[in-house]
């Protein structure tokens, strides 16, 4: 059995690298924007390729890992696995997942200088964590069924 006491802090943390993930998640697509505008090579560029593999690799990425792991350890102490809700939740993380995925791999093509997208899109695709987020906190908090 686990202390009661021990839940909150579990939740707090996962809030907290649920925080931390997003913030990456709306930021690395801003960098792919103004990295689009700048010359393949030059320094501006290779500039743009630290602060993405930086952003990626010391906060995106172990922020996502401890938002699953925290998620799922309070998924478990709440007994949720059967609520409508909780199963429409997981479908919009495993699409964040995704849209986590998506973004890696555009960081590895800037690296090698072989972009295939203009601003525009990575302008577009700055919005699918937002709206992924909106919609995964209503299910979390209302639990609409």
């Amino acid at each position: 059995m686990m202390d009661p006491a021990l839940y909150p802090w579990i939740k707090a943390l996962h809030i907290v690298a649920v925080i931390a993930w997003m913030a990456g998640m709306l930021y690395l697509p801003r960098l792919y924007v103004y990295h689009c505008e700048t010359a393949p090579g030059s320094a501006e560029s290779e500039r743009f390729k630290i602060m993405e593999r930086r952003l990626l690799r010391a906060i995106v990425n172990p922020a996502m890992i401890a938002s699953w792991l925290f998620g799922i350890w309070l998924a478990f102490l709440g007994d949720v696995w059967g609520e409508g809700w909780f199963h429409a939740k997981l479908a919009l993380l495993v699409a964040m997942q995704i849209v986590h995925a998506c973004f890696a791999r555009w960081r590895r093509e800037f690296a090698k200088d072989a972009n295939r997208h203009t601003a525009r899109f990575y302008r577009w695709m700055n919005e699918a964590p937002t709206l992924l987020l909106i919609f995964i906190v209503i299910l979390a908090v209302v639990k609409p069924f």
